[in-house]
């Protein structure tokens, strides 16, 4: 079972920018297809962006399409998410997640961080 931890958030004015880090330990991180998902208050959990093993493909949700964009390095066990004009809307919890398919992380169903605070003000 592979450990995540996420890291990077924080408080920001719209149209800023961040990037969140999460390190995997306990797999092969090479291996998995890495995921981010964000759950804002009072909201579901949702699909933001995934990458898969080669980071020769990588999926978005169409609210972030075109100012997020997903990386990884496999050398470090780290996938990055990189977010660019942030909106107030994007204010979430961000977490990353894990998993052998894409399909299965886009779904939600895999290993998963506990999570980091972004916060975009008006």
């Amino acid at each position: 079972q592979v450990q995540l931890v996420e890291s990077g958030g924080g408080l920001v004015q719209a149209g800023g920018s961040l990037r969140l880090s999460c390190a995997a330990s306990g797999g092969t991180f090479s291996r998995y297809v890495m995921g981010w998902f964000r759950q804002a208050p009072g909201k579901e959990r949702e699909f933001v962006a995934a990458i898969n093993w080669s980071g020769g493909s990588t999926y978005y949700a169409d609210s972030v399409k075109g100012r997020f964009a997903i990386s990884r390095d496999n050398a470090k066990n780290i996938v990055y998410l990189q977010m660019n004009s942030l909106k107030p809307e994007d204010t979430a919890v961000y977490y990353c997640t894990a998993n052998s398919v894409v399909s299965a992380v886009r779904l939600g169903l895999g290993s998963w961080g506990q999570g980091t605070q972004v916060t975009v003000s008006s």
